[in-house]
C-alpha cells in the first residue's frame, strides 16, 4: 500500500491543485471539505499524514488539530493564508509538526510532506532497533513502542514532541542550544524557526508535570538540557 495522505480544505481548487502534484508523487489522496468530516475521517481511517487548512466551515484547523490530537499522533502540516506568528505559535501548541503559509508553491508543500514523514520513519525505525526503555525517576520511555509514561500512566504527546524528548533523554545532562535541537529532531530541511523548539519544550513540560520531578531544564544564554532533579 502507498502512503496516505487526508488532505482538508474548503475550497474545491485548491484540494484539486494539491491532490493533483502529492498523486504525481505516489501518494494516495482523500478529500475533507469541512473540519468536522476531517475529524470524522481521521477517526476512522489510518493515514500517514494530515494536511489541514486553518480556515475552514463546521471547525477550524486549529480545532481539528486538537480533535485528532486526542486520539492519534499521525504528523500534522496545518497550512493558512494567515502568516501571523500567533497562529503558528497556537497551531504548534496543538500538536501541529509543520506550517505552510498561502500562497505556497504545490512543490514547497510536497518537500514538507516528504521531509515530515522521512523524519519521523527515520526516527521510529531507529527506536526498533534499540527496542529498549529509558527510565527516569518515575518516567520510562519505551523506545520500543513510542510510549511515555510517568508513574505508570501514558503520557499522550504528538509525535515531535515524543522525537524531542528521546532526543534531550538519550543525551541527559548535555546542553543543546536551539539551533542544535532544530537540526538534529526537526532535521537540516525544516523550514520553521527557533520559536518552534520553545513552543514544543513548553509543551512537554506542561505534560510532563504530573510529579515534583523536573526533566527539562533552560540554561540561560545557551539552551535546554534533560536532568532528573
Amino acid at each position: 500500500m502507498g502512503i496516505k495522505v487526508l488532505f482538508a480544505d474548503d475550497e474545491q481548487k485548491m484540494r484539486n491543485l494539491v491532490k493533483m502534484y502529492l498523486e504525481k508523487e505516489g501518494f494516495e489522496v482523500e478529500e475533507a471539505a469541512d473540519g468536522e468530516t476531517a475529524i470524522s475521517m481521521a477517526r476512522e481511517n489510518d493515514y500517514d499524514l494530515i494536511i489541514l487548512d486553518i480556515m475552514m466551515p463546521e471547525q477550524d484547523g486549529l480545532s481539528v488539530c486538537r480533535s485528532i490530537r486526542q486520539f492519534s499522533h499521525v504528523p500534522i502540516i496545518m497550512l493558512t493564508a494567515r502568516g501571523e506568528e500567533i497562529d503558528r505559535v497556537l497551531g504548534f501548541e496543538l500538536g501541529a509538526d509543520d506550517y505552510v503559509v498561502k500562497p505556497f508553491s504545490p512543490r514547497e508543500l510536497v518537500a514538507r510532506v516528504r521531509a515530515l514523514l522521512r523524519r519521523t520513519r527515520e526516527f521510529g525505525s531507529k527506536q526498533t532497533q534499540e527496542e529498549n526503555v529509558l527510565r527516569f525517576k518515575g518516567l520510562s520511555i519505551d523506545v520500543a513502542a513510542r510510549k511515555v509514561l510517568y508513574e505508570g500512566e501514558e503520557i499522550a504527546l504528538t509525535p515531535k514532541e515524543y522525537d524531542l524528548l528521546l532526543f534531550l533523554a538519550k543525551n541527559q545532562g548535555k546542553v543543546f542550544t536551539r539551533e542544535a535541537i532544530l537540526e538534529r529532531v526537526w532535521g537540516y530541511d525544516y523550514f520553521g524557526d527557533l520559536r518552534t523548539v520553545d513552543t514544543h519544550i513548553k509543551k512537554l513540560r506542561e505534560k510532563l508535570s504530573k510529579g515534583p520531578d523536573k526533566f527539562i531544564h533552560t540554561v540561560w544564554g545557551v539552551g535546554y538540557k534533560f536532568e532528573v532533579t
